[in-house]
C-alpha cells in the first residue's frame, strides 16, 4: 500500500524558514510529479509548488522568490524549502504525488497533512 508521510511542519515567526519533507513509501513503479498543495479553513486548497520527475518546477505566484521545490528521485522524497514566511502562508500542507503503484493503475496520492503557522 502506498503513504505519502509529511514532516517538519510547526509554528515560525514572520520571516523565518522551514522545510517540508514528504516521502512516498509501498510498492511504487513510478512516480510522475510531486507537489505541495495547501489548506485554509473556509477555502479551497490551492497549489503552491509542484515539480516533475525531470525536476521542473512551478510556483504559486504569492510564493515564487521565496519557496524551493526540490525532489530525490531516489528516496522517492519531495520537499518544499520555505523561506521569508509571512502569516498569510499559515495553513495545512498537503503532499501530493502522481503515481503509479506496482500491478495498479495510476492515480493521485496525498498525505496526512502538516500544520504550518506563521505567527509572532
Amino acid at each position: 500500500q502506498v503513504q505519502l508521510v509529511e514532516s517538519g511542519g510547526g509554528l515560525v515567526q514572520p520571516g523565518g524558514s522551514l522545510i517540508l519533507s514528504c516521502a512516498a513509501s509501498g510498492s511504487i513503479f513510478s512516480i510522475y510529479a510531486m507537489g505541495w498543495y495547501r489548506q485554509v479553513p473556509g477555502k479551497q486548497r490551492e497549489l503552491v509548488a509542484a515539480i516533475t520527475s525531470g525536476g521542473s518546477a512551478n510556483y504559486k505566484a504569492s510564493v515564487k522568490g521565496r519557496f524551493t521545490i526540490s525532489r530525490d528521485n531516489a528516496k522517492n522524497t519531495v520537499y518544499l524549502q520555505m523561506n521569508s514566511l509571512k502569516p498569510e502562508d499559515t495553513a495545512v500542507y498537503y503532499c501530493n504525488a502522481d503515481l503509479r503503484p506496482l500491478l495498479q493503475h495510476r492515480g493521485d496520492y496525498w498525505g496526512q497533512g502538516t500544520q504550518v503557522t506563521v505567527s509572532s
